[in-house]
């Protein structure tokens, strides 16, 4: 009994051995893209830069191998036809269709819905996920940043213990829900492995000077000057920045603390 089952077409058996090498160059140049243009900051820390650029040329390198294979031989081996319902090289096509994704789409940085959504309540008290550091009385109060900040608290976290310090910080603006209309949060995020463990901290801001948070649109960033003081958010007290001076800034190219 014949076979109805149309084999493919010798000319789609020799395209489809080039899916490969088209899927394995392709992610090594995304790699190189995503170093080259800085992107790589908003995805791993840079600890692991190397290794990206590491594997982006290895991925080239086993492409072009691959390719000199292929024409070497000429044609591509037959297709071994399997009873299965996945179709042959779709590996290779999905990696293909993410790597365009990824040269199309540009990653984002996290922003204060992300914020809230990781976990906004835990800001201004003690994150466990930080690694305490002890004192150094070398570092002024201002020379802090808002993850100094953080962690010098996880060591001694009595607010009234930092009273009248001097503060000058940097970080995007968050409105959490149950705020006064005097304050605002300011945030950075903690980046240790790549962008899925990254995680917020940050410390509440008071306006000063007749100041409404109108003025600062959630997720812009900010550079606020001021003095340390307790204060009770709901229900809790905490160290928090009286401003004297708040200066809009632009984002940095390296958004993410370490």
């Amino acid at each position: 009994m014949s076979s109805t089952k149309k084999r493919p077409s010798n000319r789609l058996q020799k395209l489809l051995p080039w899916l490969d090498f088209l899927a394995i160059t392709a992610w090594g140049f995304l790699l190189l893209k995503y170093w080259l243009s800085q992107e790589l900051y908003l995805l791993i820390h840079p600890n692991y830069f190397a290794l990206v650029v590491i594997a982006g040329i290895m991925l080239i390198a086993i492409g072009i191998a691959k390719a000199v294979q292929l024409v070497k031989q000429g044609k591509a081996a037959p297709e071994v036809q399997h009873l299965n319902l996945i179709p042959p090289r779709l590996g290779s096509l999905l990696l293909v269709f993410v790597a365009i994704l990824g040269f199309a789409i540009a990653p984002q940085v996290f922003a204060s819905d992300k914020a809230i959504q990781r976990g906004v309540a835990d800001l201004g008290q003690v994150n466990s996920r930080l690694q305490p550091q002890s004192f150094r009385t070398s570092v002024r109060p201002e020379e802090r940043t808002l993850v100094d900040w953080t962690r010098t608290l996880s060591v001694y976290p009595e607010p009234d213990a930092y009273t009248g310090q001097k503060a000058k910080v940097k970080g995007f603006v968050i409105y959490p829900p149950d705020l006064g209309d005097e304050y605002f949060f300011l945030a950075r995020f903690v980046l240790t492995c790549c962008a899925a463990d990254a995680y917020p901290v940050g410390l509440p801001v008071k306006l000063n000077n007749g100041q409404t948070r109108e003025l600062y649109k959630k997720d812009s960033w900010l550079e606020v000057e001021g003095e340390m003081a307790t204060e009770i958010l709901s229900g809790k007290r905490q160290l928090t920045i009286i401003s004297n001076s708040i200066k809009k800034v632009s984002q940095p190219k390296n958004p993410y603390s370490y």
